[in-house]
């Protein structure tokens, strides 16, 4: 039974002006964790995570697992959201993440990612840990932040995981999408081909936050700590619970969302 991970942070996004911070020391916190859970992990940040280097790396991790191997995909970085070209979204968009090659190469889509997800083969347990924004609304689509987390001219931002199609779409495809979206009953990039554990809802952003003078994103920060405190007999469901007692907050007003059957929220924690 083999314990593979695949750690994925981007904070540099050449050519959109929307870089982040934390999105790198997520990914190390989170490899560090599943390094101490038994887990090989294979890390991309930033110009070494290129759509091209993510499906690949994506393809290989998921395919390469036997049966009753666990699977671990997280990601720190940009989401949004894309037209919808087959159909199968009913506010018509697909959400999204973005490499670190956006501007140029596009971003990956959940279509896409199910795809890959669902290469795996029977009995092995696959896990998605994203923290990025998977949606929006086009009417928000000027940069946001909110107050310093602390003084100075120079203080830290805490900025959205957000980032607005018009940065990578032609403006011809991004006219598709109208001046909103509509809410909608939360899918996560893989549906059931794999258990997801998400930063936001699909209407909702995730934060790219600062604590202790350290920049990381605000569900990897909870998350962790909250795992910290339930030890190793915690399932994720138990681990889930856990992460909603803390966000969202009046600070974060983000809500994690576990998606999954109900067999796979009963998984122990990467085990």
């Amino acid at each position: 039974m083999a314990k593979q991970a695949l750690c994925i942070g981007i904070n540099d996004y050449p050519g959109t002006g929307s870089d982040l911070s934390g999105c790198v020391n997520d990914a190390n916190d989170w490899s560090r964790e599943l390094e101490r859970r038994g887990f090989s992990v294979r890390r991309l940040f930033d110009r070494q995570a290129t759509g091209k280097a993510l499906r690949a790396a994506i393809r290989e991790i998921v395919g390469g697992a036997a049966p009753r191997d666990t699977v671990v995909v997280q990601f720190s970085g940009h989401g949004s959201f894309v037209p919808d070209v087959d159909g199968d979204e009913p506010d018509g968009t697909d959400e999204c993440i973005c490499p670190y090659d956006v501007e140029a190469k596009g971003p990956i889509t959940d279509d896409e990612l199910f795809e890959l997800y669902s290469a795996k083969q029977p009995g092995v347990k696959l896990v998605i840990l994203s923290d990025s924004c998977h949606s929006g609304t086009v009417a928000r689509f000027a940069p946001i932040t909110t107050p310093a987390t602390m003084r100075g001219g120079r203080a830290p931002q805490r900025k959205v995981r957000f980032l607005p199609p018009g940065a990578f779409l032609s403006r011809r495809e991004a006219s598709k999408l109208g001046l909103r979206r509509r809410a909608r009953a939360s899918s996560p990039p893989g549906r059931y081909a794999s258990l997801l554990l998400a930063g936001c809802q699909d209407t909702e952003y995730s934060y790219d936050a600062w604590f202790q003078g350290r920049p990381n994103g605000a569900f990897t920060f909870v998350a962790l700590r909250a795992l910290a405190r339930l030890g190793n007999s915690a399932t994720y469901a138990s681990w889930y619970r856990a992460i909603r007692g803390v966000l969202p907050s009046q600070q974060y007003p983000q809500s994690p969302n576990l998606y999954g059957s109900t067999s796979m929220k009963r998984w122990r924690v990467f085990a």
